[in-house]
């Protein structure tokens, strides 16, 4: 068995026994994803900072939203097996820092290749809760 109680398939995940249990993994895999974008934007606006109070300001604010990813992962793993959660919590936080990040809030170009790259992460995923 892989460490967690028996388990029951619920949506795509495997996940411990308890009618609650979904409604929390959800809410961490969103954490996570909400807290990957917060940090990966904050390391670009530490690296692009024009004094070092600055740069070292969004840096303690990105590592500290990367210590929230670290905390729901790991909150995550009491619920589904680390084969599952960290792919999706990986591949969703590549799309979340490519579409939020970069996209709508620091207006970077994306090339249809970088789109075509987003679509097979989202397979990826799809394929790993399977």
């Amino acid at each position: 068995m892989n460490g967690l109680v028996p388990a029951e398939r619920l949506g795509r995940l495997a996940f411990s026994r308890g009618a609650s249990l979904p409604a929390i993994a959800a809410a961490l895999v969103v954490v996570n994803l909400i807290f990957t974008v917060v940090a990966n934007a904050a390391f670009r606006l530490s690296a692009h900072g024009a004094t070092w109070r600055a740069v070292l300001g969004w840096q303690v604010v990105g590592n500290l939203a990367g210590l929230v990813t670290v905390l729901t992962l790991t909150g995550l793993l009491r619920y589904a097996p680390l084969s599952v959660a960290f792919p999706m919590t990986t591949g969703l936080g590549i799309l979340g820092v490519q579409i939020v990040a970069a996209d709508w809030w620091f207006h970077e170009s994306i090339r249809a290749v970088q789109w075509l790259g987003a679509a097979l992460i989202i397979v990826g995923i799809l394929l790993v809760n399977r």
